[in-house]
Formats: structure tokens, C-alpha cells, sequence
């Protein structure tokens, strides 16, 4: 039975996942549009369009399930549908997770002005590396989605077997042992876009602080726009890995099941989920004058057919 709690969470999820998906379109619109006839595209904007997409899909995938939640409450008991919805979550959420990760490391390579010889090298060939950097990302969502499937419906079917049929201490052993894999391969998964993403970001950070307070140093007590440049940059990488980190907590309690089904535990989770990704992406489209233009141009082409219209 759904507390008053879990109706209200989810209601507040529903909104921030909308938000989130308008936020995510006009990111995925303006980086499509900057593509278009382009022979080559950009690596920033191969992986903006892949982190959009993916959120843009996961969060309505989010907003669709937590109606089903609400109105049809039993509706996810059914044993098919469960398995495909954690299919669809563990694939979004991962490529999400991978393609967050790309980006806060693309940030460091092209921004950060470390001299060690490993670091030039990736800044001069991070273009060429970039697609399959993404493909990688696909892959192992891919690969961590089909293994939590596989063992959804092993322990399903060691479940419901018949008690003649079925020995005690193989199942266990058996059970075990696809869990300990499952585990793992989940791990090697989730862990290692949020290793990238740390060290990739606290490497950034670092380099643009020491930037800084040289500039600090050496200014001559106006206003220096590089000044603010750079300390608008320090805190939009902040608070991306401040929301990425609680972003991967939430997925990992969710995935798991630490919490019971609509407890205050989980619902909690479901509405930090969809509020970190809505937010990394307003920040993102605050951080990039290209994003910021596009809905003032939507707006205006709305206007003026609509005064065609009416003339």
C-alpha cells in the first residue's frame, strides 16, 4: 500500500524528471544543430549528445514508471515486466553514469595545464579516442544489463522449482555464486566511471585553483573577467561531482534493493535520482552560451509565426 510519503516523492520525481527531460532536449537540440552538415563532429558534442540522449531517455523511462507506480501500483510485480524495467535501468543508468564520466575527464584533458608527457598525449589525440571511448560505454552497460537479467531469472527459476527437484546445497552454492559474479561485473561497471570521474575532476579543480591564485597574485585590483572565468569554472565542477556522486549512491541503493519497496528509504533515493541528473544538466546549460541561446531563438520563432497566424 503507497504512503501519502511515496505518492508525494513521486510526484516530486515526476516534476524534477520533466524539468530534466526539457533541459535535456534543448542540450541535445543545440549540439545536433552545431553537427548538422558538419563532415566531422566535434568530441564535445559527440559526448554532450550521448550524455543527453541517454538522460533524455532514462528520466522518461523514470517519469513513466513512477506514474505506473502511482496509478497502477501492481503493476510491476509481474515478473516480465520487473526484468525489462530493470534491464532499461541498469542500461540508462550506467550509460548515464559512463558518459558523465567522459565528459568530466574531457574537461580535464582540454582545460587542466599539466606538463607530463602521458597528459599531452591524451590532449593531442583525445578527438581519435573519443568514439570509442563512447562505444566502450555502450558496451558495458550493455554487458552489466544482460548479466543482472541473467541472474534475475536463475534465482527466479531456483526459486519456484520443486522442492524434489531442486538440491539444497547446489542452489546455494549456485546462488552464490551467480550473485558474486553479478557483483562484480556490476562493480566494474558503476565503480569505474566514478573513479574517472573523480580523479578527473579533482585533477581539474586542482590545476584551476593554482591558476587562480596566480592570477589573484598578479592582478592589479580591477574586475578580471579570466578571474571570474575561472572561479565559475571551479564551482560548476564542484557541484557536477558533488551531483554525480550522489547520482551513483542513489543508483547503487535502487539497483540493490538496500531499501524495501516505497519506503521512505527508497523514495528518498528516487527523488535525489532524478534531481541530481535535472540539475547537472541546468548547470551545464548555465555554464554554455550555446545552450543558453537556443531557447530565447525557440521562443522568438514561436512568437513571430504566432503573430503570422493571427494576421
Amino acid at each position: 500500500m503507497m504512503t501519502s510519503f511515496a505518492l508525494l516523492c513521486l510526484s516530486i520525481a515526476i516534476i524534477e524528471c520533466m524539468a530534466g527531460i526539457l533541459g535535456n532536449g534543448i542540450i541535445l537540440a543545440a549540439s545536433s544543430l552545431s553537427c548538422i552538415g558538419s563532415k566531422t563532429w566535434p568530441p564535445y558534442d559527440m559526448i554532450v549528445i550521448s550524455l543527453s540522449s541517454s538522460r533524455f531517455i532514462v528520466q522518461s523511462w523514470n517519469t513513466l514508471e513512477y506514474l505506473m507506480s502511482i496509478f497502477y501500483e501492481n503493476f510491476f510485480c509481474q515478473e516480465n515486466v520487473n526484468v525489462a524495467s530493470k534491464i532499461m535501468f541498469t542500461f540508462l543508468s550506467y550509460s548515464s553514469l559512463w558518459f558523465g564520466a567522459w565528459l568530466s575527464v574531457f574537461y580535464c584533458i582540454k582545460v587542466a595545464s599539466f606538463t607530463q608527457s602521458f597528459f599531452i598525449w591524451l590532449k593531442l589525440r583525445i578527438a581519435r579516442l573519443v568514439p570509442w571511448m563512447l562505444l566502450t560505454s555502450w558496451l558495458c552497460s550493455f554487458t552489466a544489463a544482460i548479466s543482472f537479467t541473467w541472474d534475475v531469472y536463475s534465482v527466479h527459476e531456483n526459486i519456484t522449482a520443486p522442492s524434489s527437484m531442486t538440491n539444497t546445497s547446489a542452489w546455494t552454492t549456485t546462488r552464490k555464486d551467480n550473485l558474486g559474479l553479478l557483483i562484480l561485473i556490476c562493480n566494474a561497471g558503476i565503480g569505474m566511471p566514478l573513479i574517472l570521474s573523480v580523479v578527473s575532476s579533482v585533477l581539474l579543480i586542482w590545476s584551476l585553483w593554482i591558476h587562480t591564485r596566480r592570477m589573484q597574485n598578479n592582478a592589479s585590483g580591477f574586475r578580471d573577467p579570466s578571474l571570474e572565468a575561472h572561479m565559475k569554472a571551479i564551482k560548476s565542477v564542484c557541484s557536477f561531482l558533488f551531483l554525480y556522486i550522489i547520482y551513483f549512491i542513489c543508483v547503487l541503493f535502487i539497483l540493490f534493493n538496500i531499501f524495501s519497496p516505497l519506503s521512505n528509504g527508497e523514495m528518498i533515493c528516487v527523488v535525489l535520482m532524478a534531481a541530481c541528473p535535472t540539475a547537472h544538466t541546468l548547470v551545464l546549460i548555465w555554464s554554455n552560451p550555446k545552450f543558453q541561446e537556443l531557447p530565447p531563438r525557440i521562443w522568438h520563432h514561436i512568437n513571430c509565426h504566432g503573430r503570422t497566424a493571427c494576421m
